[in-house]
């Protein structure tokens, strides 16, 4: 058991530095390949909307094949070795609507990928409770070092010149085709790895495929809850400036704090999540359902407005991404509970795949459409730190009201005290890291 542990906790350390190698690195990526196209900040948001598209669509694609066709470890390596023919070509792409297209292909292979090594992962361990969290981790360490390896250092503190050594590039990495490339060679690896993964037949073979159960619209029902419906309509909402986060905030900390380091510092966000999810506990019994998510909502407008009105203080700047934890942790994690304890059994799965639909499929796509159009707006320049100094207030404060403005609707509308109520009865509130 010891030794399939190690390989599924392989298996998630390869899947997310795949992604956290290069997505992370992107808006700085593509501020110089597309430098001087009109609209650049709509392509970016165009460029970081594919993976929500392709999100939306992953439980159709997971639903028709792993879960009634073909083994998962099957699709997975598959999904990754055609995944990487598809990085290296963007990599070499130079116009911005073909780099979105082939991006859009990408995810459409990547995304259902996530729920693929999850049904691995619980398909063969004997105790879900105790040994999935412990294998999940090592997916945050993996998008932890691929931070530490583009940036070439820990936090400065040390250096990592392996991509250095390797490409003969020394310095502002993030800002080249290498990101991409690194992705697809250990995309390669990884589809190759996922062949020798413990066999994972389909779950659902033989069932017939319904649509609307695998979106997860059978928990539209719930809406009739007028709290469920409240919570609903807040987590949409609050996912719409969520995006800004994960699009921008590499290139803003880059040119306003630590240049070609800055891959390196956006890793402190998910160490802060690691230490956050084991607290989480602890908060949920004291604070309860309403205060936990209402506290992840403020931290977003914490942390745009620390952004917005403090870009030239680097330890305001850091004390931004490290309320990263509180944000996802307090909001997401905290949500994820509720969805569960809310929903008949029956319909929890459902339930889960509606809030997913919600947040990281129709908020943050809206979202990424949202700042790109923002960021042309007020004529952002995010390739120089003039640009970024001159243009943050006006690009993060806007999403930071935004946030206050649901956590506002939320405070005034919600109230379940039953959830409260059930939550504290469980003898584990042990959530998972995503």
């Amino acid at each position: 058991m010891k030794n399939i542990n190690a390989r599924l906790s392989l298996m998630m350390f390869l899947q997310f530095f795949i992604w956290g190698a290069f997505f992370v690195t992107m808006g700085a990526y593509l501020l110089e390949i597309f430098s001087g196209e009109e609209g650049l900040n709509t392509i970016i948001g165009s460029a970081y909307a594919t993976h929500n598209w392709a999100g939306l669509l992953a439980p159709v694609f997971v639903g028709l094949l792993a879960d009634r066709f073909f083994n998962a470890e099957k699709v997975n390596a598959i999904s990754h070795l055609l995944g990487a023919a598809l990085l290296w070509y963007a990599s070499t792409i130079t116009e911005p609507g073909l780099f979105i297209w082939i991006m859009l292909a990408y995810f459409m292979l990547y995304m259902p990928t996530l729920a693929l090594v999850n049904a691995i992962a619980f398909a063969n361990i004997t105790d879900p409770g105790s040994e999935f969290p412990k294998i999940r981790v090592w997916g945050t360490i993996g998008w932890i070092v691929a931070g530490f390896i583009v940036a070439q250092t820990v936090l400065g503190f040390f250096e990592i010149p392996l991509l250095g050594w390797i490409t003969g590039v020394e310095s502002n990495i993030q800002s080249t085709d290498i990101p991409l490339k690194v992705s697809a060679v250990i995309s390669v690896i990884y589809g190759l790895y996922s062949f020798t993964l413990p066999e994972t037949p389909p779950s659902a073979k033989g069932e017939k495929f319904d649509l609307k159960q695998a979106l997860g619209l059978d928990a539209v029902k719930l809406l009739t809850d007028r709290n469920f419906a409240v919570f609903s309509f807040c987590c949409f909402a609050i996912s719409i400036p969520l995006a800004f986060y994960y699009a921008r905030t590499n290139d803003f900390i880059a040119a306003v704090a630590f240049g070609a380091q800055s891959p390196s510092f956006m890793a402190i966000g998910q160490m802060s999540e690691v230490l956050f999810m084991l607290a989480i506990p602890f908060f949920l019994y004291r604070l309860g359902v309403k205060w936990m998510l209402l506290v992840g909502m403020l931290a977003w407008t914490a942390r745009y407005f620390l952004f917005g009105f403090f870009p030239s203080s680097t330890a305001l700047v850091i004390l931004g991404i490290a309320l990263h934890g509180v944000c996802y942790d307090f909001f997401f994690v905290t949500g994820q509970l509720y969805v569960d304890k809310k929903a008949p059994k029956n319909l929890r799965a459902s339930a889960q795949g509606f809030f997913n639909l919600l947040t990281y499929g129709a908020g943050m796509l809206i979202g990424n459409y949202v700042l790109g159009w923002w960021g042309d707006s007020i004529a952002l320049d995010g390739s120089t730190s003039e640009g970024w100094l001159s243009g943050a207030q006006s690009f993060w404060v806007m999403p930071g009201i935004l946030a206050l403005g649901v956590a506002a609707l939320f405070f005034l509308t919600f109230w379940d005290k039953e959830a409260d109520d059930n939550l504290e009865k469980e003898s584990d509130l042990s959530p998972v890291v995503e």
